[in-house]
């Protein structure tokens, strides 16, 4: 027997009794392990035999023995407290959020656009009204309210608007604030959400139409309020007296009702503003499509052509 020792000092600290390890075999034994411990510490020896059918001895098992220490011990792998996954995909949200594409990024350029059309109509319409030349740049006070309507949808339109009339309510008062909202506001309110609803031509000049009616008669109410004199009746007065002298000078001696004026006066008043929004209506069609929103925009075959 040719014995095999390898020595491996150890610290006494960390050996404790022995506890037998039983291993099965299923083949017979042909080496032996033991571990003694001496002063200097453990020293494992292996003894090798050798081979012989003779000295073939079958078992089942091999008994080995360890030391075990108390002190050390490995505990079970278990999840980890907190994990970079969520923190991962919270990231990865924020960028596609931020990006051109992310809503979050659309919203706040809405608002952003929605802000500064707004700033500009109201600077637009103070400055003009203030120096008495808003009847050259009357036709591009909807402008603003139409293009946020037509880009991020009717929503955007009612904030500029609302927008725009709280910034005139704050620089110039409520009577301007009020007359750009009946005469421009809501005019460029329904304008913008018809053509982003893909109304047609007819339609749309139709509904415009009423709206700036109602607009202008409410500013006519509105005036009159504020100066404390009836405009609307000196305007039917000045018709019927008008009326009057064309009949006495065609040679009729009848006297015009007022119901006759009445009539006389809306039909004017829907006239004057059927032919602006027709002209609105052009305007803006040549403007939109030269801001490349043509596509967007639902229009007669005479003008797309022309176009």
């Amino acid at each position: 027997m040719i014995p095999l020792k390898i020595h491996q000092p150890l610290s006494h600290s960390f050996i404790s009794k022995a506890n037998p390890i039983h291993i099965p075999l299923s083949q017979p034994q042909i080496f032996s392990l033991s571990l003694s411990s001496i002063s200097h510490g453990p020293i494992f020896s292996f003894q090798l035999k050798p081979f012989s059918f003779s000295n073939l001895t079958p078992l089942n098992s091999i008994s080995l023995s360890l030391p075990t220490c108390n002190l050390l011990r490995v505990s079970n792998i278990g999840a980890p407290i907190c994990s970079n996954e969520d923190e991962d995909t919270n990231i990865s949200s924020e960028f596609e959020d931020l990006s051109p594409n992310g809503s979050v990024y659309q919203k706040t350029l809405e608002l952003v656009e929605c802000s500064m059309f707004a700033a500009l109509t109201g600077l637009v319409y103070f400055l003009s009204t203030s120096l008495a030349i808003e009847n050259y740049f009357s036709c591009f006070f909807s402008l603003p309210t139409v293009v946020s309507s037509m880009r991020w949808g009717v929503a955007a339109g009612r904030k500029t608007l609302v927008a725009t009339s709280m910034l005139l309510f704050v620089l110039s008062g409520p009577v301007k604030a009020l007359n750009f909202l009946l005469k421009h506001g809501l005019v460029g309110f329904a304008l913008g959400a018809l053509w982003r609803s893909g109304a047609s031509w007819t339609l749309s000049i139709f509904l415009c139409t009423i709206v700036r009616s109602l607009g202008a008669v409410g500013f006519v109410l509105l005036t009159s309020f504020l100066i404390r004199e009836n405009i609307l009746a000196l305007i039917t007065i000045n018709i019927h007296a008008s009326l009057t002298l064309v009949f006495t000078a065609s040679g009729l001696n009848t006297v015009p009702s007022m119901n006759l004026i009445y009539v006389i006066f809306g039909t004017l008043v829907v006239l004057n503003s059927g032919c602006f929004m027709f002209l609105l209506h052009l305007l803006y069609s040549v403007f939109l499509s030269r801001l490349g929103m043509k596509s967007s925009l639902k229009l007669p075959r005479w003008l797309e052509r022309a176009i």
